[in-house]
């Protein structure tokens, strides 16, 4: 029997079209395609895909990616990294699998880890920062 491919369900697919600047934090239990400019941070307990005119800034950790676009910064993967020819990557990557086609540019260091190191090095980013004092719901007076 022939090994079968995820079904993926398009509509779990978050994107982020070309033309479009997203500066933030993004999080999502789903997979990602990103076409436009981000800048920021990345979760995705699924797979991201950088897609050829995406230009990212900063960091991204998730299960599996595919890039063929631009990228600065720091990528954490629990599983497969893929570097597409005609991509630029700028940035230290901590992956347990690597595919680096001809063509593609990666200037950084690579630590190949463990999916046990993955979860440890991502449970900083998973869990919820403490809101700041102005965020903070107010008191009630007695």
């Amino acid at each position: 029997m022939g090994k079968t491919e995820p079904q993926v369900n398009i509509n779990s697919v978050s994107r982020i079209s070309a033309g479009t600047l997203f500066k933030g934090e993004m999080i999502s239990p789903a997979d990602i395609r990103i076409d436009g400019r981000f800048e920021g941070k990345i979760y995705s307990e699924g797979k991201v895909v950088v897609g050829e005119t995406a230009e990212i800034a900063g960091d991204v950790i998730c299960t599996n990616v595919d890039i063929w676009g631009k990228m600065t910064g720091n990528l954490f993967v629990k599983d497969i990294t893929s570097l597409k020819a005609g991509c630029a990557i700028n940035g230290n990557l901590q992956v347990r699998r690597l595919i680096i086609e001809l063509g593609a540019t990666f200037n950084g260091n690579c630590r190949m880890i463990t999916a046990e190191e993955y979860d440890a090095l991502s449970k900083d980013y998973r869990q919820e920062k403490p809101l700041a004092a102005s965020q903070q719901p107010a008191k009630e007076k007695k």
